[in-house]
């Protein structure tokens, strides 16, 4: 395999992880709490995948609409379930809360769609465009073109505009930002609906090469992790650049060690960045962290 072909190959599963690690980043701008039921969110944007592909037989492409509505609501509704109610105790009690809301999804997958992997439809369709000496898949040209413009819109959101300053000022303080008249709660509710939406089009991406399973979210949580922690806590460009050096070692590193060697490497690396830089590559925008 050609060094073209590795970072081509690198940044289409990267863009993917990309999604995974800001809806992760926006949940804990907003709350400074972490979500552990992330990655099962990621899944259930899967299973949604699946369950409209087969109910309307269209390409992933004209159903992400529909699995980015499905999944706002889904964030909105462990928003309530699973952090409002526990706003004022211990931090370890969203951990545990969000924790348990995982578990409980992933017994309802097994519930509604069995133990069995499914998979998804694809994005635009299959197939690739040769260009030597790499082969570009069509499924991971469009991943890379989604990912690339919600990754611009919510770096835009998020930077640029007022929504974005009062989230920001939500996540530092949130009593004062309520003082100021910035509605916080409902701020709140709509960040873990935008994150887990993100995490959703991100699973539903990767439901046709990569197929959903009911336990299949832990790992991509962990991915989320260490992205955000090798970018910098409230880094968006940090997400996205731990992001493509997690996907590196898994698709450049494994080309030329086992997989579970390259893996071995990649927790080496994040040991290193923790000794060496524990704020992250871009530092810490926000310093109190629960």
């Amino acid at each position: 395999m050609s060094l073209l072909q590795i970072l081509f190959n690198s940044l289409a599963l990267g863009s993917v992880y990309a999604l995974v690690a800001l809806g992760f980043v926006l949940v804990v701008n907003a709350t400074g709490a972490v979500n552990f039921a992330h990655g099962d969110l990621v899944m259930a944007g899967g299973y949604a995948a699946v369950f409209f592909g087969s109910w309307l037989g269209l390409p992933l492409i004209l159903l992400l609409p529909l699995v980015a509505v499905a999944m706002f609501i889904l964030g909105v509704a462990v928003c309530f379930l699973a952090y409002f109610p526990l706003l004022k105790r211990p931090p370890s009690s969203v951990f545990i809360s969000t924790l348990l809301c995982g578990i409980m999804l992933e017994n309802g997958y097994i519930v509604m769609f069995g133990p069995e992997i499914k998979a998804g439809p694809p994005l635009l369709t299959t197939g690739s465009l040769d260009l030597l000496p790499i082969s570009l898949s069509i499924q991971s040209l469009a991943t890379i073109g989604v990912a690339g413009l919600l990754i611009a819109l919510q770096y835009l959101v998020f930077f640029r505009t007022q929504m974005g300053r009062r989230l920001r000022a939500v996540s530092q303080d949130r009593e004062m930002a309520q003082a100021i008249g910035i509605p916080a709660f409902i701020l709140i509710a709509v960040t873990f609906g935008v994150g887990t939406a993100l995490a959703g089009i991100a699973g539903a991406v990767l439901s046709n090469q990569f197929f959903v399973s009911p336990t299949g979210g832990v790992s991509l949580s962990i991915y989320g992790y260490i992205a955000v922690v090798i970018g910098g806590w409230g880094s968006i460009l940090g997400a996205v650049v731990g992001a493509l050096i997690i996907a590196l070692f898994q698709v450049g590193a494994s080309t030329v060690v086992p997989y579970t060697v390259a893996t071995g490497g990649l927790y080496v690396a994040l040991l290193v960045i923790l000794f060496l830089r524990p704020q992250g590559v871009f530092g810490e925008r926000v310093q109190r962290r629960v």
